[in-house]
């Protein structure tokens, strides 16, 4: 069965793991977002409950394309920590997630072999403590009537089992819906075919 391409990997909420290796303790936090405000928000949580850590490592990746995506050491050296987490967000091929790693020191260094695989070990754990959940790519359409065709209108609705995401029914009728993106030509044929009615997908 071929993978369908308007799905996504993600987590659900917030799950947290800890990894200890020589004395170093590294708490991994994992989040759900949709946005870089809400992965600023995240990382200022972090930051307030773990204030006395020198590094709050993070990286993340945002968007259905994947395309969208950033790592920071935050004063370890380069690449033993960003990248690391970066490379468990892509090898369980996830995205709109935030993972950090606070790093205590415990007395024994642990090397850029040893950071990079605490970072990592980390990540995962962060990962496998939360629910991965598929996601659907939707489109949100937007369908103008006269109140005539409402009846029209909301058979193809309840037809495709979709729910109303906003609506204004006066003389003029106006909804939004959304729809998985591989249905979305398809609703947009049904909308259109009907006399009077005017569907778009908004950008």
């Amino acid at each position: 069965m071929s993978e369908a391409s308007d799905t996504y990997l993600s987590l659900k909420g917030r799950s947290e793991s800890l990894y200890k290796v020589k004395g170093s303790k590294h708490f991994g936090y994992a989040f759900s977002v949709r946005n870089e405000d809400e992965i600023k928000a995240f990382l200022e949580v972090v930051k307030k409950e773990h204030h006395a850590a020198r590094h709050h490592c993070y990286a993340w990746r945002l968007g259905h394309d994947k395309k969208r995506y950033r790592a920071n050491d935050d004063g370890e050296p380069s690449n033993s920590a960003g990248k690391p987490i970066l490379g468990q967000i892509q090898s369980y091929d996830l995205t709109n997630v935030l993972i950090v790693v606070v790093r205590y020191f415990g007395g024994v260094k642990l090397g850029v072999g040893g950071l990079i695989d605490a970072y990592r070990t980390s990540a995962r754990e962060a990962i496998e403590a939360g629910s991965i959940i598929e996601l659907l790519v939707e489109d949100t359409i937007k369908v103008d009537f006269p109140y005539e065709a409402m009846g029209s209108v909301m058979k193809i609705l309840k037809d495709y089992d979709l729910e109303m995401i906003t609506h204004e029914f006066e003389f003029k009728c106006t909804l939004t819906t959304s729809v998985r993106q591989s249905l979305t030509e398809e609703l947009l044929n049904a909308f259109n075919d009907l006399d009077f009615v005017k569907a778009s997908a908004e950008a």
